[in-house]
């Protein structure tokens, strides 16, 4: 009769699974398994066997999306901002340098325990002669990384792979206005691919650049050319290796984005820096109002900055090679311009490239 109740809760209480656990775990195991799914395609790739591309449907992506890819990426960036003391610096960086094939020799500083944190690993920054600038060629590539894909836009129609599109007019968004611009448009009855092209006899050209973990992680300048305009799209984050991006459709569009917009010799002129699930952060050297992954936006919204109207009309003037910005971890290059019909890329779907090497010319 001294013995104290034990007062147990009902096994539904105990058990109770709430919907975000249930979207998270269902989510992340599904992601898991496409990671392996793209995986085997990539051995298979690499044994010169053909893949045919098979697309997720609506509900995959959906799926896909319920994944907290956007909480995930900021915490994974205040985790990279932790210091990390001094005798542990060295192991975690050989882990990382193993893993994903680092080539240290290249970079400016050498000794692993300079780095205080692993935001400042990936950041890091190449000696001088490491990647010489191409002065021939009149495009270079912006960044190191795997081509993915290039060559004419077609049809208002970009490949992100070989095979999968995505539209111009939604990756890039709505026309900016003329005023913005230091060169005429055409007229707006034509499709929004031929607004883009300024000059009768061009064609709009495109070229696609994955940056891997190991990649060297900023980009520069891939001509001369002058920054009018920054379009940032808050999106998703989801993962933009050459497998997820054979398998979703539009991945680019749906992803967040940074689109500079400006003109070349020949025209019109873009490169957009695509996120991807852990690069929330895409930083543009000269541009102190652009910030990404920020806790809350609108579905489908996006915000423009001129810089040209606040900068004195004149916009932001880039040297072929020039620093431009910087990602964390890895992500993707966009580039879309206006060149002369003669316009020759010296690329091969697949290749590996540097910073600096040439992308083609005229």
């Amino acid at each position: 009769t001294d013995r104290k109740k034990l007062h147990t809760a009902p096994v539904r209480q105990v058990f109770r699974l709430r919907p975000f656990h249930v979207l998270v775990a269902t989510g992340g195991g599904y992601a898991g398994y496409r990671k392996y799914e793209h995986y085997k395609l990539e051995q298979l790739e690499k044994r010169g066997v053909e893949v045919p591309v098979k697309l997720a449907s609506e509900w995959e992506v959906a799926l896909y999306k319920s994944v907290p890819t956007r909480l995930l990426s900021r915490a994974w960036g205040r985790l990279n901002q932790v210091e990390l003391p001094t005798w542990l610096r060295k192991p975690v960086y050989s882990l990382y340098i193993w893993t994903f094939g680092v080539n240290m020799k290249e970079a400016a500083v050498e000794d692993l325990h300079h780095y205080r944190n692993l935001s400042e690993f990936f950041r890091r920054k190449l000696k001088p002669q490491a990647r010489p600038v191409c002065g021939v060629h009149s495009v270079i590539s912006p960044s190191d990384g795997k081509i993915l894909n290039f060559g004419q836009v077609k049809n208002c129609e970009v490949e992100q792979v070989k095979g999968v599109t995505y539209s111009l007019e939604s990756f890039l968004g709505p026309r900016i206005s003329t005023e913005e611009m230091h060169f005429s448009r055409a007229p707006p009855g034509n499709s929004f691919q031929q607004q883009l092209v300024t000059k009768e006899g061009n064609e709009l050209y495109h070229c696609v650049i994955y940056l891997a973990p190991g990649d060297y992680h900023c980009f520069h300048s891939p001509t001369d050319w002058t920054v009018s305009h920054r379009r940032h799209f808050p999106g998703s984050l989801m993962s933009v290796n050459p497998g997820v991006a054979r398998w979703i459709k539009e991945l680019f569009c749906h992803n967040e984005r940074v689109v500079l917009t400006g003109d070349w010799k020949h025209g019109f002129f873009s490169l957009t820096a695509v996120g991807a699930t852990n690069v929330g952060s895409i930083r543009i050297y000269f541009d102190q109002d652009l910030h990404t992954n920020s806790p809350s936006y609108s579905k489908g919204s996006y915000n423009d900055f001129s810089f040209i109207s606040n900068n004195n009309k004149e916009g932001i003037p880039m040297r072929k090679g020039e620093h431009l910005g910087e990602f964390n971890l890895g992500s993707t290059i966009v580039l879309i311009f206006e060149a002369p019909k003669d316009f020759k890329f010296n690329l091969k779907a697949g290749q590996k490239i540097r910073f600096g090497e040439a992308l083609g010319s005229l």
